[in-house]
């Protein structure tokens, strides 16, 4: 092979600042034809790189040491399939004991690279998320557990475990859990300025 066509086939990171790695390299990727791979060179194992293409791209890319010397690292990365391959990402009968975090959040969409957001939502019994107006989307609420209450602009729904629930953007809405808790899973198009909603939620004591 001439050597031109050979330093085509490789993408040397070694000197490229540390930000701006894995960035590169999956744009190199994503250039790529289904069956077509190049030689990573990096000076050290790039194992977090192999777990966010792992993350991104389950089955879908391939992965072959060629060099594993100190300051040589050599990787053949290739396209396997021309997508993303479709894929379970959780159960949610499987987060019915997890315990959401400070902001009541339980299971987020952990891939980097979509279209949509979707989170799982507990609230502890008694708790509830004040009342405020959506941001500029729509988003689908199903209930996955427990039970509440929506509390729209002119009045209140009940809300019971296996409901659908659709909120118009800009619609005003507070949530608040029944007894036994309360929690959904959101659905809705990618946008930063929906995780504002959770900033709302306010928890009893005993949450």
């Amino acid at each position: 092979m001439p050597e031109a066509a050979q330093t085509d086939r490789e993408l040397d990171v070694r000197k490229v600042r540390k930000p701006d790695r894995h960035p590169m390299i999956f744009a190199r990727f994503r250039e790529l034809a289904v069956g077509e791979g190049f030689v990573l060179i990096n000076d050290h194992d790039p194992r977090h790189l192999r777990d966010e293409f792992e993350n991104e791209l389950p089955g879908s890319y391939g992965w072959e040491y060629l060099n594993q010397v100190n300051g040589d690292w050599q990787i053949k990365i290739s396209r396997l399939t021309e997508t993303p391959l479709p894929r379970v990402l959780a159960n949610t009968a499987s987060l019915a004991d997890a315990q959401p975090d400070a902001a009541g959040v339980i299971w987020k969409l952990p891939i980097n690279e979509r279209d949509l957001d979707s989170n799982v939502i507990g609230l502890a019994p008694g708790g509830r998320i004040d009342p405020h107006a959506g941001p500029e989307l729509d988003v689908l609420i199903h209930v996955l557990a427990g039970s509440g209450t929506l509390t729209t602009e002119s009045g209140t729904l009940d809300l019971t475990a296996g409901d659908l629930l659709w909120l118009p953007r800009r619609s005003r809405r507070s949530f608040a859990a029944g007894d036994d808790g309360l929690r959904y899973l959101t659905v809705h198009q990618r946008r930063a300025s929906l995780q504002l909603d959770l900033t709302a939620l306010q928890r009893t004591t005993n949450g």
